[in-house]
């Protein structure tokens, strides 16, 4: 969860990652924002986030984020 929290911060450190949970439903992320932290998530974790995972449910927080990485883990 750290890395993913510090791929977070590169992003826009002033939001309180841990308290948002509607990072893109309200609009606290932009398009640009999201294809950067699907980018830098899909590397650092080396895994392939299928369109199946592009749905801002899970990316509506980070705590949605981490459980998306670890579900995409467990099937690799």
């Amino acid at each position: 969860m750290d890395e993913l929290m510090e791929i977070l911060e590169e992003i826009d450190p002033d939001i309180d990652y841990e308290k948002e949970t509607r990072l893109i439903d309200g609009k606290v992320l932009d398009s640009f924002s999201i294809v950067s932290l699907v980018s830098q998530i899909s590397e650092t974790f080396d895994i392939e986030i299928g369109p199946q995972y592009l749905i801002p449910a899970n990316f509506n927080s980070a705590a949605a984020m981490w459980k998306m990485i670890q579900e995409i883990q467990d099937e690799e």
